[in-house]
């Protein structure tokens, strides 16, 4: 290999720096004439974030087995930290509303004016609920009212009372009597119908 190349003059090697170590002498443990070397550090506590004490082995478990961050605080007090820790200590509003826009003072109304019968001013809220949209088609609660159930059945709801009616209902369980055959063809024509819908 050829080193008299002008390429590896142009090479420059940089040395790392060396880490700095610090001696146990720099650090003593913070607890009172202890004198071993305190290369654990300790939260200092509230009001105190990002400051550190720095312990021996025997006295940072110490300091952290009686270490209480709430120390001092009401249960208000806690309650009311450990509420704003759900957001990260962020501040939050209510659903719908925007901290951000226009406030009533600036003319935006939440409510709309109407005027009665005699003429004068009348404010009606606006109402936030929207009505509810019902769970299944007309056609599917229709079906389930055939056996007798309502919107909120599930499938195995609907096949365990289908097989009921179907075991009441057939001519072979009423000793050949067939009066209920229109009804048990109403029920086995809605039980059709509900499995094509994925409820039965």
């Amino acid at each position: 290999m050829n080193t008299n190349s002008s390429i590896f003059d142009k090479i420059r090697i940089s040395k790392r720096k060396s880490a700095v170590v610090v001696t146990p002498e720099q650090t003593p443990c913070a607890h009172a004439g202890c004198p071993k070397p305190g290369l654990h550090r300790a939260p200092m506590g509230r009001d105190r974030e990002g400051q550190f004490f720095n312990f021996c082995i025997d006295h940072v478990r110490e300091y952290n087995a009686t270490y209480n961050f709430f120390n001092g605080m009401t249960d208000d007090a806690v309650a009311e930290f450990q509420k704003s820790a759900a957001t990260g200590h962020r501040p939050t509003w209510s659903m719908g509303t925007n901290k951000s826009g226009p406030t009533r003072e600036e003319g935006v109304e939440p409510a709309h004016t109407l005027q009665d019968q005699s003429g004068q001013s009348t404010r009606r809220s606006r109402s936030r609920i929207a009505p509810r949209a019902p769970k299944h088609a007309q056609a599917t609660i229709a079906a389930l009212d055939r056996l007798g159930l309502d919107e909120t059945a599930d499938a195995p709801t609907v096949k365990a009372r289908y097989k009921d009616l179907v075991k009441r209902l057939h001519p072979d369980a009423n000793g050949g009597d067939r009066s209920s055959e229109d009804r048990l063809r109403e029920i086995i024509r809605a039980y059709n119908y509900l499995r094509a819908v994925k409820l039965g």
